[in-house]
């Protein structure tokens, strides 16, 4: 099927996506995100954290998440421990699994979060200390 036919039954033809022309917003203490994909059924989100950031403890009781690493070094903390993530890899999380992505490093951090469905109106915040 041609652009011209997709669009002509209703489809709106692939385009690609960048932080250049995502929506924007910031968190926690100067954290990036960019939402490239944000449907109800998945989100894709490049987010960048400083040295020194991290997330609060929380956890999502549908979602579905799957963290890659595009640049830098992630720590990702869960109730059984801590896992390095370099760059050029990944770590998927549960729905119900209680995380904090950190970054533990002394440079930028840079990485995907794609959800499964999105995770709006799913966070719920985590507040016992992990064992």
């Amino acid at each position: 099927m041609t652009a011209a036919s997709a669009a002509s039954a209703g489809e709106t033809p692939p385009t690609p996506v960048s932080v250049a022309g995502a929506p924007h917003y910031t968190w926690g203490g100067g954290c990036d995100g960019w939402r490239l994909v944000d449907t109800p059924g998945l989100s894709v989100i490049e987010e960048r954290m400083p040295p020194g950031a991290a997330e609060e403890w929380h956890l999502h009781a549908g979602a579905r998440q799957f963290f890659y690493v595009l640049d830098g070094q992630a720590t990702m903390r869960t109730r059984q421990g801590e896992t390095i993530v370099p760059a050029g890899s990944g770590i998927g999380i549960a729905p119900g699994v209680p995380h904090q992505m950190a970054n533990d490093s002394g440079r930028d951090l840079r990485f995907l979060v794609v959800s499964a469905p999105t995770t709006r109106g799913d966070r719920i915040p985590y507040r016992e200390e992990p064992s």
